[in-house]
């Protein structure tokens, strides 16, 4: 298994990120977990160096890889022919002290502007990619959404799978998750990661549920207010998500609660392994599996 989650990288991250458990992974080996402090920055460059490096160790090892989880970015990044733009540090240094006194609402206002469809990608709080956004602009003069290549991977023979959840059931699941980090200790795992430097990293304090805890510790909303924040914002950034992979051709949907779920992955499998065996070393098939819901 390897990972496509940006924030399961990062140890002591556990709670809030679903991160599943050494007993849940019942012998199997998960690459991409655990490999971070809360204090490094993981960019999405280099998560895609990591992750192709783990992925093609397994096909070297004549070992199918299932990449589950994460963004559409990142499994994008990871799989299809995606290529960054450089960076500028004198561009990114005035985006970022603009950030810093304007806030992101300002700046995604700005992109919306410039780019109206990478703003409709980019959360107005994620100023980090909205700074990045405004980056690839300056430099390429080009719009940000013009620098995602086609649906084309580089790994021949992969196979894409999601699992397909009613939005109603989505939100309804996402409400309950969220009621179950705070009951098995998101709160304590906050105030101790804290204590490890949380606040110093540039990624990691980003990740959903993360800020409203630390405005719950420093006593700027209630313990319901941050669950309901966290509950908002995370049915917000799955309709996003949801958005970007319906766009992709290749994800073979299926019924999230379909009674032999398993048996149809299986079938879509078999059905894709005379173009898997193109794959060198590998006679099943390469499994891009992204894991919903």
């Amino acid at each position: 298994m390897v990972s496509a989650d940006a924030y399961q990288v990062y140890r002591g991250m556990d709670i809030g990120t679903a991160k599943i458990t050494e007993a849940e992974r019942a012998g199997v080996p998960h690459h991409l977990l655990d490999i971070l402090d809360v204090t490094q920055t993981a960019t999405v460059a280099e998560f895609q160096q990591l992750a192709r490096a783990a992925i093609d160790d397994c096909l070297r090892r004549q070992v199918v890889p299932v990449l589950a989880g994460g963004s559409a970015l990142y499994v994008r990044a990871i799989l299809d022919d995606f290529e960054f733009p450089g960076t500028d540090p004198a561009i990114r240094e005035r985006l970022e002290q603009e950030l810093a006194e304007h806030g992101s609402g300002v700046l995604h206002q700005r992109l919306a502007e410039v780019d109206p469809a990478a703003a409709e990608q980019i959360l107005p709080s994620n100023g980090r990619r909205i700074v990045r956004a405004l980056e690839v602009i300056e430099l390429t003069g080009a719009p940000y959404a013009a620098t995602l290549p086609g649906h084309t991977s580089i790994y021949p023979g992969a196979v894409y799978i999601g699992l397909d959840v009613p939005r109603p059931v989505l939100d309804e699941r996402i409400g309950r998750r969220v009621d179950r980090m705070f009951e098995q200790g998101f709160v304590d795992e906050v105030r101790g990661l804290l204590d490890h430097g949380l606040l110093d990293g540039r990624t990691a304090n980003r990740a959903l549920g993360y800020p409203q805890v630390v405005a719950l510790l420093r006593g700027e909303i209630s313990e319901t207010e941050a669950r309901e924040q966290t509950a908002q914002q995370t049915r917000r950034f799955a309709r996003r998500q949801d958005s970007w992979f319906r766009k992709d051709p290749r994800i073979v949907w299926l019924p999230y609660d379909a009674p032999d779920l398993v048996e149809q992955a299986i079938r879509v499998l078999r059905g894709n392994q005379k173009a898997a065996t193109d794959v060198d070393g590998v006679e099943e098939g390469l499994g891009a599996v992204d894991a919903r819901g």
